[in-house]
């Protein structure tokens, strides 16, 4: 995931932040495990797909910034999941800001999809038990 060239100037960003960022394989297991551990299950499957396709999606990266970011973010989310906060979870206009229009339609989509998914499983609680 990281070339040599790539993790050295990663870890000396790191160094001069102060602050360890876990390696993108351990990261990654990490994630899934705090989704299956805190999420509920429909809020799971949708994470779960989302984390795995980012993943792959940027699996050959080699510029350290974008890894720093990268790894940076996904380490806060794992925060925010194992805190128990991700129900409150907010972006700030600063945020949204410095996204690329591609991020801002990717977000979007995922907010739509959340939703329907959200709906369907309100929808499925309010019809109750189905009998057979």
């Amino acid at each position: 995931m990281l070339k040599r060239t790539g993790l050295e100037t990663f870890k000396r960003g790191l160094a001069s932040h102060g602050e360890t960022l876990l390696p993108p394989l351990l990261l990654y297991r990490r994630l899934l495990r705090a989704h299956r551990r805190y999420l509920p299950e429909v809020q799971r499957s949708v994470g779960d797909t989302y984390v795995k396709s980012e993943f792959h999606l940027h699996q050959n990266i080699d510029n350290p910034l974008h890894i720093v970011g990268f790894l940076t973010s996904w380490q806060d989310y794992l925060h925010m999941i194992t805190n128990g906060k991700w129900q409150e979870g907010t972006m700030s206009q600063q945020q949204l800001e410095k996204m690329s229009s591609d991020q801002v339609v990717q977000l979007y989509e995922l907010m739509k999809e959340s939703e329907r998914v959200l709906k369907t499983t309100k929808a499925d609680e309010d019809a109750g038990p189905t009998k057979s």
